[in-house]
């Protein structure tokens, strides 16, 4: 890996392309070294993940709107879309809009925490749909997705954008469209002038991770794929984008960022050199925010020693500045402790969710949202008696660059009402690579089969998992094989609109 600094240049200074981050970052995307075995390995794992988690939200409201709107643009030839058959296809911008939708509406996928945080398995959809439109082989879909992923958490590791109150979408469209031109092997030169319009047109602000939490947070990277594409598109036919869009004195590190005299260092692979970054990224057992993985496996521990709920008096939840400040008690959010907020709140406020883990035992994608979960009056005295604090320590080992140290989880401090106490940590989830079972190929298969069981039929199932274990292998024209179709009539249709 190379470092590269990236700050703020005045115009007259007419920084050289080459100096430029979009630029290298177009090169990293077009240089065509082979994907690693074991880089193979995980890109289908998460096309299995990906598959799962958009099966198991297929008939969710934002996932049936997202859907009825790519059905307004069908295109022979184009891309499929989930839950229908191969043969019923869309324009791709609007099948990595449904798609993306779909894969991201239950926040159940993979994730990488660093300076930012990011799901990256949010590039798989848009690199997909293009590959199904331009008839492109499972080799050339592996190399896509090998570089969005690399671009995005090279990007998540190096610059921070929640600090400055901007969506994690900034880094996922440019790495969306770095990936879309190394499946397509464009031209570094064109891939510079994608990437550079991908992140003039991405940046949004974190209010759809804030306050009331709506089913925004589901489309935004469905938008970010589908921008990414309308911006490959235009660099192919020529057309420049703002420059230099991260370096420049009006653009987004100068305005949206740090700053002017802000600097950056961004680590890019180096000529030759395998794109490995999503050996560094870890799926979800638990569907809920990544920082509340490992609470609620502690949580699961932890009420084993608990013989009576009522003598709680207190719960202090130790932990890193981010899970406390985006889903504890720091973000000073009143819906995270609202019995009536969303689901895509509750999924946010990790007060709820150690109450509920705590209590049953068992984390279920719709049943521990349930209204009526949320609403009931035991769950709702333990919740309320849940804050978070931020330790000092938990914070720096989540931001360590040593894997050995890295931490995602926190400690927790039960206070009894007869003075007594009981505390327990844990580092990272049990799923994680690190964790004390780590996801492999058969927990990716497990958890797709649980979530598409009595969606999908046994045969639909048995097809999907045989190609997309085949993917290095299969031919131009058949990427189509990677949808899951359900059965006829089982796709709920929603309220019309303008397509």
């Amino acid at each position: 890996m190379k470092l590269h600094e990236v700050r703020v240049h005045p115009s007259k200074s007419l920084l050289k392309r080459e100096d430029q981050l979009a630029w290298k970052i177009a090169g990293v995307a077009a240089d065509k070294v082979a994907v690693e075995k074991d880089v193979t390995a995980m890109i289908i794992n998460r096309i299995i993940d990906n598959a799962a988690v958009a099966i198991a939200s297929i008939n969710r409201d934002p996932v049936i709107a997202a859907r009825g709107m790519a059905l307004g643009h069908t295109k022979r030839g184009g891309a499929t879309l989930f839950g229908l058959p191969g043969r019923k296809t869309v324009s791709p911008e609007w099948a990595a809009w449904a798609n993306g939708t779909a894969v991201r509406e239950l926040d159940y996928h993979d994730t990488f925490l660093a300076a930012d945080y990011s799901h990256p398995g949010d590039n798989i959809p848009p690199i997909l749909a293009v590959a199904q439109a331009m008839g492109r082989t499972g080799r050339d879909l592996i190399r896509g997705i090998a570089t969005g992923y690399e671009i995005q958490i090279d990007l998540v590791r190096a610059i921070c954008l929640h600090e400055w109150k901007k969506d994690h979408i900034a880094h996922l469209a440019p790495a969306q469209a770095a990936g879309i031109g190394a499946l397509l092997g464009l031209k570094q030169e064109v891939i510079f002038q994608a990437v550079q319009q991908a992140v003039h047109v991405s940046f949004t602000t974190r209010q759809s991770r804030k306050g009331e939490i709506s089913s925004w947070k589901a489309f935004a990277p469905a938008h970010a794929g589908k921008l990414a594409i309308e911006a490959v598109d235009r660099a192919m036919r020529g057309e420049g984008a703002p420059s230099p869009i991260y370096e420049g004195e009006d653009s987004v590190i100068a305005w949206m960022l740090g700053g002017r005299d802000a600097s950056y260092q961004v680590a890019l692979p180096e000529k030759g050199e395998a794109k490995r970054a999503i050996m560094d990224s870890y799926t979800k057992e638990h569907s809920a925010e990544y920082q509340s993985q490992a609470l609620i496996d502690l949580a699961f521990r932890m009420r084993e020693s608990i013989e009576d709920f009522n003598a709680i008096r207190k719960i202090i939840i130790h932990t890193s500045h981010h899970t406390h400040y985006v889903i504890g008690t720091g973000a000073n959010d009143p819906q995270k402790m609202d019995p009536k907020a969303s689901r895509e709140t509750l999924d946010h406020s990790i007060m709820y969710i150690v109450a509920v883990a705590l209590q049953d035992g068992v984390w279920n994608h719709v049943d521990s949202y349930a209204p009526q979960r949320a609403q009931r009056a035991d769950t709702v005295t333990l919740w309320h008696k849940i804050e978070t604090r931020e330790d000092p320590e938990w914070t720096r080992r989540y931001h360590t660059a040593d894997a050995n140290e890295k931490a995602f989880g926190g400690r927790i401090e039960i206070q009894f009402k007869d003075g007594s106490t009981l505390i327990d940590e844990l580092a990272v989830a049990n799923a994680h690579s690190l964790g004390a079972r780590p996801f492999g190929r058969a927990e990716y298969i497990a958890k797709f089969e649980t979530l598409t069981a009595g969606i999908v039929s046994a045969r639909e199932s048995a097809r999907f998992l045989e190609a997309v274990q085949n993917l290095a292998k299969l031919p131009a024209g058949e990427l189509d094989r990677l949808n899951v179709a359900l059965p006829g009539g089982a796709l709920h249709v929603g309220k019309p609109g303008i397509f």
